[in-house]
């Protein structure tokens, strides 16, 4: 595994090659050029009608679509996309500009006014941000031309001996073999890279779904956002010498595609896939993805949107350490108070070396070698990351959902806190511990 010397260098070249509309963060993050603004309290009509103004009229809002299933290509060339569950708008230059100008002249409607940035899959190693820095341009290139490239994926690999007991060691360490519950009745939502709909071990079952990104479908042709709902919420018994893989396996399943076939998103894709799992009240939301910089008053309104709705918001807390020497700072939107940040642990429950660590940590869960579904022909494939551990916790979270009625939103949160088995580690690395289901 190759670790860059310079990465501040090489995001700056790379910033030369997209041009001037994007920027970084000190170095952290990668802007789109767009705003994003949150409102004052109370006052989001206020700041809407000034948006109005700003726009000429012309704003897209998620209330125009049924059930706030945006089409993001229906918003094209909107001044501003308003996230009504979230309370959140996203500006284009022209709308932001005005915005600014009313803000300097003491327009209070606004609370807070942030860059989007581009969102990543918080991926396969130590290496993954900083190797999606490096693939960034590529990416956004192949995006915007709407070529469907796929990124090679250094995790797709077959592990045979990851069908010991019947059990991948992830099912074992959670114990959700030994669960009474199955997650019936309980919505979860991966908001990810899409789904395999191709794939037999989900064949017959119901999946809403929806893409978030312009031009494309839910079908996941990456392969990350598959491998996270098969462990999230994958069948009990496979068929085959296949062990069991995934957790809440009568969990209804909700896909959101709110990254790319090339892997790659932004904050406006992806906060329009938490509008949508809000207004669908999907009890809990899983989020393998990340970006640089932050907290972000944005994603931290979502995430505060979602527990007023009794909604869960999961995500990973990032790869981007090299410990033991290194230990990084949990990325965007896990870095949000009101979202649950997921540390991974390898197999002997040590804390893997890539995990980014901090006092947001909330719990962690098994993310080094993982088994789980990807897409066909290959089937099944081992992967490692806080992507992987983080719908570990998902899944255990519907199970929890669905044995009492009384656990959603915070309480569902401190209940899986309080469930976890504790780990001689700091609380910055495991938080509470490993997620355990309930029994």
């Amino acid at each position: 595994m190759e670790i860059m010397e310079n990465p501040d260098s090489m995001l700056a070249n790379m910033l030369e090659t997209l041009g001037s509309d994007a920027a970084t963060d000190s170095g952290a993050a990668l802007e789109t050029g767009r705003r994003i603004v949150t409102f004052q309290q109370d006052a989001m009509p206020e700041g809407l009608a000034a948006i109005r103004d700003v726009a000429r009229g012309n704003i897209a809002m998620s209330s125009d679509f049924d059930g706030q299933d945006i089409d993001v290509a229906g918003t094209s060339g909107a001044g501003a996309v308003v996230f009504e569950e979230l309370g959140i708008a996203v500006l284009d230059e022209a709308t932001q500009t005005g915005v600014a100008s009313m803000v300097a002249t003491d327009v209070t409607a606004f609370a807070t006014n942030e860059p989007e940035i581009f969102m990543f899959p918080a991926g396969v190693d130590a290496a993954e941000y900083l190797r999606g820095f490096a693939a960034a341009a590529s990416r956004i290139r192949d995006d915007l031309a709407d070529t469907g490239a796929r990124q090679p994926d250094e995790g797709d690999s077959e592990d045979p001996a990851a069908a010991v007991a019947g059990l991948t060691w992830g099912i074992a360490a959670v114990r959700a073999a030994t669960s009474r519950f199955s997650g019936r009745g309980i919505k979860i939502a991966i908001l990810d890279t899409g789904f395999d709909f191709r794939h037999p071990d989900f064949v017959g079952r119901p999946i809403v779904h929806s893409s978030f990104i312009a031009g494309q479908s839910t079908q996941d042709v990456q392969g990350h956002g598959t491998h996270c709902t098969g462990t999230a919420a994958g069948p009990r018994a496979p068929a085959g010498a296949v062990p069991r893989y995934g957790i809440a396996y009568d969990a209804s399943i909700y896909i959101g595609k709110v990254l790319s076939n090339s892997g790659s998103g932004t904050s406006a894709t992806v906060l329009a896939g938490m509008n949508w799992a809000i207004a669908n009240r999907c009890q809990v939301i899983s989020m393998s993805l990340g970006g640089g910089g932050g907290p972000y008053a944005y994603y931290t309104q979502a995430g505060q949107a979602a527990l007023n709705a009794k909604c869960l918001i999961i995500a990973a807390a990032g790869n981007a350490s090299n410990r033991p020497g290194m230990i990084a700072p949990v990325g965007a939107p896990a870095n949000s108070p009101t979202i649950m940040a997921v540390a991974a642990l390898d197999p002997n429950l040590g804390v893997a070396f890539y995990s980014c660590g901090g006092p947001q940590i909330a719990i962690a869960g098994p993310g080094s070698s993982v088994y789980s579904s990807v897409p066909m022909p290959t089937r099944y494939g081992v992967k490692s990351g806080t992507s992987m551990a983080t719908p570990h916790v998902a899944g255990c979270a519907a199970l929890l959902a669905q044995s009492n009625a009384g656990l959603r939103g915070t309480a569902l949160r401190n209940a899986l806190r309080a469930l976890a088995q504790p780990l001689p580690k700091p609380p910055t690395d495991v938080g509470k511990g490993l997620v355990r289901a309930v029994q």
